[in-house]
């Protein structure tokens, strides 16, 4: 990926004039934004840290709306001092002492896709920041074929453990959309769910042993499937978004190598398709995976009513008929794998034709999901009445599913208000229907405000407390997750 830019170059794509037309978008693209210029950057420590612009712009911000917004008005807040690169888990235990010792703050940075501000460290405070590349810790350590596990140094991206995988006759079955450029490490960081997890479960479920580095020492974490000795600490640092430590290796377990196939199916509306997911979910058989559109969003594939993608990993099995759906065959189901991994560029092709889209999504029990799914509805129309907002259930569990919006609007004269107004409504809205503020993406900065109230002031000391024990210091990527 280039900065604040999905992707590689060569794939970017031009807006559709329909989707322009949809939007009231004038037919002539705005100007371009006005490169942006870096301050210059604080002394720092660390004498191999990499100062250039090139390196620290690169490692200035994720991939949040509010990031890409930012950057095309010319502001980045987010922008370290340095990069510094690490190999070994070593070097990272000596980083983070210098750090504390300096006062340095530090982000770890792995495939750089956070969509939650959760690569935009608080500078106040601190002598300078640091963004901590993982990129050069990217080796297969270990793989085991007797107990099914294989052992990564965090900073390898997936499809170079899924290429390494394969040639040992496994996969680790995870695939989000930021799969080509995500690392193990920012999976565990942030709990990533894929889009076939009902056969492969998320990727905290995947891991059964990790190692960290943090300013007090190392935490190696993980020795059976499965322990009774006590609170699980994996889970401390599984969705700690850098906060309590830095992964550095991660165990995981892994499956047989399969193929999967789709298929699509319609059926009358959303409200029938969620009854029917719901009936997978609870007396099967669940696909791999199991995607269900609102109607908006199945009228841009172009199907009447409510679109439905669902898979399975083993070719011999039984056809799946869900009921009260009409079968489309492969070729829905195709089309949509074809375009699994495009909406970064799309939404980069918008941005450049002055308008943004953005995704807020969630998850709740079955016996709220109707309601919860017409309430954020209609808070995220109220809050942008030009907008198109539309939904799907991407992930279905036993007892309940996830929520996943997108809204697309025209910009106005400060989009990066507009923005905020938006997400403030999605989030309240959220809360009010009795969801969590993140089924997937993470806390970052940009969930914080409603993840207090979520955990509640107990649960909000708690996780202070481990901060306390493990970061003194309070450099580890600071404003990021902790309420």
């Amino acid at each position: 990926m280039t900065a604040f830019r999905w992707g590689e170059p060569a794939h970017a794509i031009t807006l559709p004039p329909e989707i322009r037309a949809v939007l009231g978008l004038a037919a002539d693209n705005p100007p371009p934004p006005a490169p942006v210029t870096l301050p210059a950057p604080r002394a720092l420590p660390f004498p191999g840290a990499d100062v250039s612009d090139e390196a620290r712009l690169g490692h200035a911000a994720g991939m949040s709306t509010e990031d890409l917004l930012l950057a095309r008005s010319g502001q980045v807040p987010g922008v370290p001092d340095g990069v510094l690169r690490p190999a070994t888990h070593d070097e990272i235990l000596e980083i983070l002492r210098i750090a504390s010792e300096y006062r340095v703050a530090v982000v770890p940075y792995g495939g750089g896709t956070s969509v939650v501000g959760g690569l935009h460290a608080e500078r106040n405070g601190f002598a300078g920041v640091i963004a901590l590349d993982l990129a050069r810790m990217n080796r297969l350590v270990d793989i085991d074929p007797i107990s099914r596990t294989a052992t990564f140094e965090a900073g390898i991206r997936a499809p170079e453990a899924e290429t390494i995988l394969a040639s040992h006759g496994f996969t680790l079955g995870h695939f989000p959309q930021s799969f080509q450029y995500a690392t193990l490490g920012g999976f565990a960081a942030t709990r990533s769910s894929g889009q076939a997890s009902s056969a492969y479960g998320r990727f905290d479920q995947m891991v059964v042993a990790l190692r960290a580095a943090t300013p007090t020492g190392s935490l190696d974490l993980g020795r059976a499937p499965q322990s009774a000795a006590g609170p699980d600490l994996r889970q401390l640092l599984l969705g700690s978004e850098g906060v309590f430590g830095v992964i550095t290796q991660v165990t995981v377990r892994v499956r047989p190598a399969s193929v999967l196939r789709y298929a699509g199916w319609r059926f009358p509306s959303f409200a029938d398709g969620l009854r029917a997911m719901r009936s997978l979910a609870q007396d099967g058989p669940l696909p791999a995976v199991a995607r269900l559109s609102d109607e908006v969003e199945s009228q841009v594939s172009g199907v009447d009513g409510a679109l439905a993608i669902f898979s399975s990993p083993d070719l011999d099995a039984p056809p799946l008929d869900p009921p009260g759906a009409t079968p489309l065959g492969a070729a829905a189901g195709d089309a949509w794998q074809r375009g699994r991994y495009g909406a970064g560029y799309l939404r980069d092709a918008l941005l450049d034709a002055g308008g943004w889209a953005d995704t807020f999504e969630t998850a709740t029990f079955w016996h709220r999901v109707p309601d919860a799914y017409a309430a954020i509805r209609d808070a995220l129309r109220e809050a942008a009445p030009r907008a198109v907002v539309m939904c799907h259930v991407s992930h279905v569990y036993e007892n309940g599913a996830s929520l996943y919006y997108t809204l697309a609007t025209k910009s106005d004269d400060d989009p990066v208000a507009q923005w905020r107004s938006v997400k403030k409504a999605a989030g309240d809205a959220v809360a009010a229907a009795g969801g969590t503020i993140t089924h997937h993406h993470g806390i970052g900065r940009d969930h914080r405000p409603w993840y207090a109230g979520e955990i509640g002031p107990v649960g909000a000391a708690m996780l202070r407390g481990v901060k306390q024990a493990v970061d003194p210091a309070g450099i580890l990527n600071p404003g990021i997750l902790l309420p």
